[in-house]
């Protein structure tokens, strides 16, 4: 595994980023928005789907929201795998980012769980939220914002 992670951080764009503060800047920042975007989709969403906000129909604003939190999610990974690559032996000891990991991972399921059920469906056709969606988006908006924790974590140890 030590031999992948030394590969990954002698890779062409691994070692453009070290060298360039600028180009390590922008794809930070690029990082930094697609966490924006995701958070900034997924909380409302969340809050919606857990019951607030009952003005707002839910079958108009969740597959928007959903779609947009897609987006920056895979922006995100994108920009965070380019991160990563700087010092990939390095975060792959650090528990905070390993704790992001694992986090990143139990949000991705809730989200696979939640899109696979009738209760999503019916949400997003008719308006109506069950219980079990209700759940699933309080502990999504929790995994989410431990993540972001975690993320912040990381530089800290």
């Amino acid at each position: 595994m030590i031999d992948i992670l030394e590969w990954l951080s002698a890779t062409a764009p691994a070692v453009a980023l070290r060298r360039s503060a600028t180009l390590y800047m922008f794809v930070n920042t690029g990082h930094i928005l697609a966490i924006g975007l995701l958070v900034g989709a997924i909380l409302p969403l969340d809050l919606r789907l857990a019951g607030f906000f009952r003005k707002v129909p839910v079958e108009i604003v969740a597959p928007f929201l959903s779609h947009s939190a897609g987006i920056g999610l895979a922006a995100a990974i994108l920009t965070g795998f380019c991160l990563f690559s700087v010092r990939a032996a390095e975060y792959a000891a650090n528990p905070a980012f390993l704790a992001k990991l694992c986090l990143i991972a139990f949000g991705l399921l809730n989200v696979l769980v939640v899109h696979a059920g009738q209760a999503w469906r019916t949400a997003t056709t008719v308006g109506i939220l069950r219980p079990a969606i209700r759940v699933s988006a309080a502990l999504s908006a929790a995994i989410w914002i431990a993540t972001l924790v975690a993320g912040r974590w990381i530089g800290f140890l």
